[in-house]
């Protein structure tokens, strides 16, 4: 059978033999919402345990709305005018108004890529600013968690009058889904702050997992962070396998964010009865799969629904390459994982995204790994501790060769975007 898997802006047809194919695991059909302005309409105006945005926004002197960056397929043509509309209609001027990319570690979004974000004319009308993670005097120090960590938050979005923040929720491999306190915490904090949220201590805790937030070290620490730096609204959204809004939810934090995840748990959720022997997953194509370092979150979803000792192949454009900077030189400078493993214990060593190339040593533990990807030279590919392929059925045939000829074999062709789990399993 041949499955269709997110890559890029296409898709990349993998041939799997019908006797080998386990379940093709998809999102949930969810009817997307048909007007999906007027639905963002009626959540700002009747908001969870929250006044309506426009009473918020009265006698405010200004305003900052933090929206996701490039990595995040966030509908913010949608979900913005309204929210832009009502503030300027309470008084609060155009300039006042700025828009913060929530890059957290990540790069700025300029250009092109901002355009395609936002739209040309929110892009020509509104100041919209790139939150920089490592410039120490773009942040203000608001103290230690009750954890004691050090939190460190971007100057711009304290210093606004009225605080929102806007995401997409997501199953996420350490938060358990991405939207509401990811916002602030990456998205706002300091390197400093990071340097403790994406440390062993957290990552390595047992729930610090995918679809999991009771007893999650990551999100109750993200949560209590920017509850600390205040968040006056907050504006969550779903989407299906086309990009399309299936759900909104505004209001308070917290309120919104677990009643979208509930909603998102039903459309995301897809079981198998056992673990297969091998996966082959993608990283739900653009924008995820830009980077090797943003496509190992489809490892994380293949190592969900994998056996011990089994085999993921992941398919990933990586048009951009391996990463960032300091991934890159991460990833060429290490040669063992597990000595890897051993040195991010000690602060001194910490490198910023070095919790991916952690991540990728977690499902390296589990499986072996093999890799398609037209970005990166295969003999670089090497290097990344992945075993190269000149296509994707030379990795099933690897996969076959490895498990025999009966191989039970799963696909998830929108890689994190669907929440994979073993019937039985939280």
């Amino acid at each position: 059978m041949q499955v269709g898997m997110k890559y890029g802006r296409g898709i990349l047809k993998v041939d799997i033999p019908d006797k080998n194919l386990a379940g093709v695991l998809t999102i949930q059909q969810a009817i997307p919402i048909e007007d999906a302005t007027g639905a963002v309409w009626k959540a700002i105006e009747s908001p969870i345990h929250s006044p309506p945005l426009a009473q918020l926004a009265q006698n405010r002197t200004s305003a900052c709305v933090v929206i996701s960056d490039i990595t995040r397929p966030v509908p913010n043509k949608v979900i913005l005018p309204p929210m832009l509309q009502t503030l300027e209609n309470q008084g609060i001027p155009r300039e006042k108004i700025t828009i913060l990319i929530a890059t957290g570690l990540h790069r700025p979004n300029e250009g092109e890529e901002l355009a395609e974000m936002v739209g040309i004319d929110i892009m020509n009308n509104y100041r919209i600013v790139n939150h920089l993670s490592g410039k120490p005097e773009a942040h203000k120090y608001l103290g230690l968690t009750r954890n004691g960590t050090p939190v460190y938050i971007d100057k711009t979005y304290l210093e606004s009058d009225l605080k929102i923040a806007t995401s997409l929720i997501e199953p996420h491999l350490m938060a358990g889904y991405s939207g509401g306190r990811k916002a602030i915490c990456p998205g706002l904090a300091s390197v400093e702050t990071m340097k403790v949220m994406h440390g062993p201590q957290i990552l390595e805790h047992p729930k610090a997992s995918v679809g999991i937030l009771e007893g999650n070290p990551f999100h109750v620490e993200a949560t209590e962070i920017a509850l600390m730096a205040g968040v006056d609204f907050n504006l969550n959204v779903t989407i299906d396998n086309r990009r399309r809004m299936t759900s909104v939810f505004a209001g308070e934090l917290v309120e919104t964010h677990l009643e979208g995840t509930r909603f998102a748990e039903k459309q995301l959720r897809v079981e198998l009865p056992q673990p297969v022997d091998a996966v082959v997953v993608s990283s739900a194509g653009y924008p995820l799969d830009t980077t090797f370092y943003q496509a190992i979150k489809g490892l994380l979803t293949g190592v969900e629904i994998v056996k011990p000792n089994g085999s993921i192949i992941l398919v990933a454009e990586c048009s951009q390459g391996i990463g960032s900077k300091p991934f890159t030189e991460l990833m060429l400078k290490t040669k063992s994982l597990k000595q890897f493993m051993h040195d991010i214990y000690d602060p001194a060593n910490f490198v910023i995204d070095q919790w991916q190339l952690e991540e990728l040593a977690k499902t390296a533990k589990k499986a072996e790994i093999y890799c398609y990807a037209d970005g990166i030279p295969h003999d670089r590919l090497k290097e990344l501790f992945v075993h190269p392929l000149h296509s994707p059925e030379e990795g099933i045939q690897h996969v076959l060769d490895r498990h025999g000829d009966n191989a039970q074999i799963a696909a998830i062709p929108e890689g994190p975007y669907v929440l994979a789990k073993i019937k039985g399993m939280s």
